[in-house]
């Protein structure tokens, strides 16, 4: 038997349980040059969201009728190709169901690498704040970086990144635990609640000398506050805009646009897609810093396949502490050979 959680229904403003259906149905087979793997493990992203809406992003709507997409980790556990072994794990793109087909390119776990830090600071959330910062926000020694959704899976690897590479990293989190967080595990030099603080007063105050880069999760009024604060010639890494995804609406732009002139700033977006070339070094930076203490990680792990739907909407209200990780079941040491 293969459960699946099916998206049944598109959201009519924000999203529900409802929008998905549980069915079960039989297992498929793998083809030549292919693999068949066994979920262990899911991970949620806010843009998930987006590809509910009936409109292609930098990802082609998921089909209604079909099981909902998701990044994941499944174990091999039948192999049509020499590149697969059975009890190899796999990350990559995966789907809410227990067995699915991977192919010869899917993305080896490394020994040793424990499932949450391959879907965490190594996985895409990783590789994608690693991109942003360095290479859209390209800092330098010196400037003060501000991160949006810093206690986040993405912008908590930023803000730290930022701070390896010399910056004074400021990061702006929802909730007193969140910024403590930040402060004494994350190492940043300071941080904004935004639920609690007046964002526009606490920034005058942590970075009278303005903003030289800007990791952008958050987008909506949050980004229009933050382009009064930029420099001149201040670089705009737009990675996410979470406090939309769930409205069902795309928002106009920043109302203060005349900034971006003013101020000669460059306001970029980027999908982490487009940069696969810079995966090899991406991996090996940020696998030494997690190996050496650099950089800190919180995972919210719930479990159980029923759990799938409601764990994914814990992102929008903020359940989640850190990277929001379900766990469907063990990894089956018999076919590891351990």
């Amino acid at each position: 038997m293969n459960r699946q959680w099916i998206y049944a229904v598109r959201p009519d403003g924000p999203a529900s349980v409802d929008n998905f259906e549980y069915r079960e149905t039989t297992i498929p087979e793998p083809g030549d040059g292919q693999a068949l793997g066994r979920l262990c493990y899911l991970s949620f992203e806010p843009a998930m969201r987006t590809w509910m809406e009936d409109f292609i992003t930098y990802m082609p709507p998921v089909p209604l009728g079909t099981p909902m997409l998701g990044p994941g980790v499944s174990q091999v556990v039948v192999s049509n190709t020499p590149a697969l072994n059975e009890g190899d794990l796999v990350s990559g793109m995966m789907s809410w169901q227990d067995y699915q087909v991977v192919g010869e390119q899917a993305r080896l776990v490394p020994p040793d690498t424990p499932i949450p830090v391959m879907l965490g600071p190594m996985g895409g959330t990783g590789l994608t704040a690693y991109i942003g910062l360095l290479d859209i926000g390209r800092p330098q020694p010196g400037d003060t970086v501000l991160t949006s959704g810093a206690a986040g899976a993405t912008g908590s690897v930023a803000a730290q990144i930022a701070r390896i590479k010399g910056c004074r990293s400021v990061g702006i989190a929802g909730g007193g635990d969140k910024c403590r967080w930040l402060l004494e595990e994350a190492r940043l030099d300071a941080a904004i609640d935004y639920k609690n603080e007046n964002v526009a007063g606490r920034l005058a105050e942590l970075c009278p000398d303005g903003v030289d880069v800007y990791f952008d999760n958050v987008g909506g009024d949050l980004l229009e506050t933050i382009m009064g604060h930029m420099n001149q010639g201040g670089r705009l890494a737009v990675c996410g805009a979470i406090s939309t995804y769930n409205q069902g609406l795309r928002r106009p732009g920043p109302a203060n646009m005349f900034e971006i002139i003013e101020k000669r700033l460059t306001l970029q977006g980027f999908v982490m897609f487009d940069h696969m070339d810079r995966v090899p070094e991406a991996t090996r930076d940020l696998g030494q810093w997690v190996a050496g203490g650099e950089i800190a990680f919180r995972t919210d792990i719930q479990q159980g396949f029923d759990n799938i739907p409601a764990t994914f909407l814990r992102l929008f209200s903020g359940a989640n502490q850190g990277k929001q990780l379900l766990k469907v079941r063990d990894v089956d040491q018999t076919l590891t050979g351990q």
